[in-house]
């Protein structure tokens, strides 16, 4: 099974029919890094700043009017601040035989638009043997954020499974030579690295990635192929976005999709490797995310400051923590977002049946071998309750014993796959479904 790229969707036809399109775009990009390299020397001095502010044998150390000045000084440090793709960090853990256990993550392939990455697990300098746990693929969403954002889902699911994650690169850093990467090319990724892993694997796609899995899932029945997953855990995912509609899903039907190529996107700065290439740039998919909660995005610069002043380091270094990652955005590939949002949001070829990957139409009544989860979160402003469950009257042929479905009360989107309750709730309702479900 190989994707073959459509001639309509040539990469080099591609581009130059929409490079004029988007000037606009590009030139607010130029406009943005520019911005962003002047803010530089700002964010120097607020630093230095912040360490003159801090010498104890300064006259008004530890005066209110320090501070103050202090916490202004952090403030405006965050607000000029450039953020990178954070690390992950991941927190060692002690396992059921009281060893200490850290974790470490390994590139195991690289591909030019994604890294598949593997969490080793050491004791005492010493690799630890996974042979006995399950094998779990996360696919992270390639939507603007880095893998990094669901640090917290792998942290919970490390300590009871070998875990590898899809880490989706900028687009802005691939070469225009390396071509484009559209929806079949997501597809045709996550087969490669199964075919990779070649044993029983499970999948948890979060959020935009339950479309492209349970697609690959029904494809690998038809095929009745050696790949099919044993499980797939669909979290938070637009399935069918006519169920419960949010405003995400509103906009995405009212505007044409000529109104998002000459809105969205643009093309890479010559100074980086991506050069030229059609992006949907980073910083237009922050502000998109920001104006959702726009309300607290906007106060959030106070409230770090009243935090500092308050002397609540918790809370600030949980605020920073936060914004670090929110914060940190990748270009995506204009051709894979337009035939996201044409296929997922404006014509819902998948719950319609009328869905083809690399020419072949997908029949999610095939899915009879892989068992099916899904996860909504009673307040999910961006998938709404009902569209990630669609699923399991779409595979119609899948027995009552192995589908299951849990909607979280009183979360939103992130919380589903983040927060206290995602490891004390929904984190047990995952594990013991692929428990149930490892053969």
């Amino acid at each position: 099974m190989q994707y073959q790229p459509k001639q309509s969707q040539q990469f080099f036809s591609y581009f130059a029919h929409n490079y004029l399109t988007s000037t606009r775009i590009t030139s607010l990009y130029y406009g943005h890094d520019l911005q962003d390299f002047l803010a530089r020397p700002f964010n120097s001095f607020a630093k230095l700043s912040q360490q003159y502010f801090n010498v104890a044998a300064l006259p008004l150390s530890h005066t209110k009017w320090d501070n103050v000045t202090r916490a202004q000084m952090s403030v405006f440090e965050r607000m000029t601040h450039h953020y990178l793709k954070p690390k992950w960090d991941l927190k060692d853990f002690v396992n059921a035989q009281g060893q200490t256990i850290h974790i470490e993550p390994e590139n195991i392939i690289k591909k030019d638009f994604c890294t598949l990455v593997h969490f080793q697990k050491y004791h005492e300098g010493h690799k630890v043997n996974h042979h006995r746990q399950p094998v779990v693929l996360i696919v992270a969403p390639y939507s603007g954020h880095y893998a990094t954002l669901l640090r917290d889902t792998v942290q919970r699911s490390v300590v009871e499974h070998d875990i590898y994650i899809t880490d989706w690169v900028n687009a802005r850093d691939v070469p225009i030579y390396k071509g484009q990467f559209n929806f079949d090319s997501y597809v045709q990724y996550l087969l490669d690295f199964l075919i990779y892993l070649d044993r029983p694997v499970h999948i948890i796609a979060v959020c935009q990635p339950a479309v492209p899995v349970l697609a690959l899932s029904a494809l690998l029945a038809q095929d009745n192929s050696p790949y099919q997953p044993q499980s797939i855990t669909l979290m938070g995912g637009p399935i069918d976005t006519r169920y419960t509609p949010t405003e995400v899903n509103k906009f995405a039907r009212a505007k044409s999709i000529d109104w998002f190529y000459e809105n969205i996107v643009g093309h890479v700065p010559y100074y980086h490797r991506g050069s030229l290439r059609p992006v949907v740039p980073g910083f237009i998919l922050l502000a998109g995310f920001i104006h959702l909660n726009l309300e607290k995005h906007l106060n959030a610069p106070y409230s770090l400051f009243e935090m500092l002043v308050k002397g609540d380091k918790n809370s600030a270094e949980a605020h920073a923590k936060f914004y670090n990652e929110y914060r940190a955005v990748l270009d995506l590939p204009a051709e894979y977002y337009m035939d996201s949002v044409q296929m997922v949001f404006k014509e819902f070829l998948l719950p319609r049946g009328k869905m083809k990957i690399w020419g072949n139409k997908v029949d999610l009544k095939a899915i009879t071998k892989t068992a099916l989860m899904t996860v909504e979160g009673e307040r999910d402003d961006i998938s709404g309750p009902g569209q990630t469950y669609a699923a399991h009257n779409l595979c119609s042929n899948l027995t009552d014993d192995m589908k299951h479905h849990y909607c979280q009360q009183g979360v939103g989107h992130y919380g589903v796959f983040n927060g206290h309750r995602w490891r004390d709730h929904i984190y047990p309702q995952v594990a013991a479904f692929i428990k149930a479900h490892n053969k």
